[in-house]
């Protein structure tokens, strides 16, 4: 295998990991009445609209279909691939069904 044939399957894996963080992401999102366009916006304002996630939430599930994805799962996707920035909103947002949570039980 070439050089390049080599990086050109790292990047390739690198992409495909990405896409299966977006996907991760969005789910969660979805799993919790999130919106995760308005949850990328808030952590990227300055970013154009992220087309890979555009493309990633029609591979979404209906939450009453998805399996559970843990809060720390995602941080931990988001952490991996550098996304502190949103992993800062993520965690805003599970402060906040954490306190409702309290205030209703």
């Amino acid at each position: 295998m070439s050089r390049k044939e080599m990086e050109q399957q790292i990047v390739g894996g690198y992409e495909r990991d990405e896409h299966m963080m977006i996907l991760v992401f969005a789910q969660w999102c979805v799993n919790h009445d999130l919106d995760p366009l308005e949850l990328y916006r808030r952590a990227y304002p300055d970013q154009d609209t992220n087309e890979a996630l555009m493309q990633t939430l029609e591979l979404t599930v209906p939450k009453e279909e998805a399996g559970t994805i843990p809060n720390q799962t995602l941080l931990g996707v988001l952490s991996l691939f550098g996304n502190e920035d949103l992993a800062i909103v993520v965690t805003e947002e599970i402060s906040k069904s954490a306190a409702a949570k309290r205030q209703k039980g």
